[in-house]
């Protein structure tokens, strides 16, 4: 089955580039691109897409407000694809929805499995470049430390079990599954399991807004990175 590729940059020479790395690959088709993100939301207004490759920092209506419209209106999938990896834009379209964001430099083997996760309905949290931004992020935020604030997070944390607060904490700092499973010494199928769990109880699409959950509840703080 091929994967229908809208590509959003306002760079023409790096949507050529880029382009022409996906055609190369059987599994894509780059049905369609766009400079900007009005012009991204007329495509998809009249063209089949599988997934959206969005660039965050551009002229007019900017990567974050796109996604920001892609997601409410329940379209495809958003991968975001940033040059800097402490990029505050990056973040707000996570916020906005996105299922993931990598490097513009990331190899075509990288951006390849990331298309195909976020197609799944897989989220792409690579932890050296997420977590460093997330951390960016927590630096400029107080810390969760008042009586109230901890009522707060314990109140949103009640549905989880004390095995899955545990494992949403690994899901945070930007562990795997497998990874998760070695620490926690259980299963990798009971580590799906066990994020799924999460996602439902606490009415999250994904990893990705997992961590956010995370990071915004003090869960995984600047002194864990």
């Amino acid at each position: 089955m091929t994967i229908r590729l809208l590509l959003v940059d306002d760079q023409e020479m790096y949507r050529m580039g880029c382009s022409m790395m996906l055609k190369s690959r059987p599994e894509f088709e780059v049905a369609a691109e766009a400079d900007d993100g009005d012009t991204a939301l007329d495509v998809l207004r009249n063209t089949a897409i599988d997934v959206v490759l969005m660039d965050v920092r551009m002229p007019r209506l900017n990567g974050v407000e796109t996604t920001r419209r892609i997601c409410a209106a329940g379209g495809p999938p958003v991968l975001v694809l940033t040059t800097f990896d402490l990029d505050e834009y990056a973040f707000q379209a996570l916020r906005a929805g996105a299922s993931g964001f990598l490097l513009k430099d990331a190899p075509l083997e990288e951006l390849a499995t990331a298309i195909q996760h976020v197609h799944v309905g897989d989220a792409v949290v690579a932890p050296r470049v997420t977590k460093r931004l997330l951390g960016h992020w927590m630096d400029a935020m107080p810390p969760v430390s008042s009586p109230s604030a901890s009522q707060d997070v314990a109140s949103a944390l009640d549905p989880l079990t004390t095995r899955e607060r545990e494992a949403l904490e690994l899901v945070a700092a930007g562990r795997s599954n497998r990874e998760i499973a070695r620490d926690l010494v259980i299963a990798e199928g009971t580590v799906r399991i066990h994020v799924s769990n999460i996602l439902t109880k606490l009415g999250l699409r994904d990893r990705v807004q997992a961590v956010i959950f995370a990071y915004e509840h003090g869960l995984v703080g600047t002194g864990d990175r």
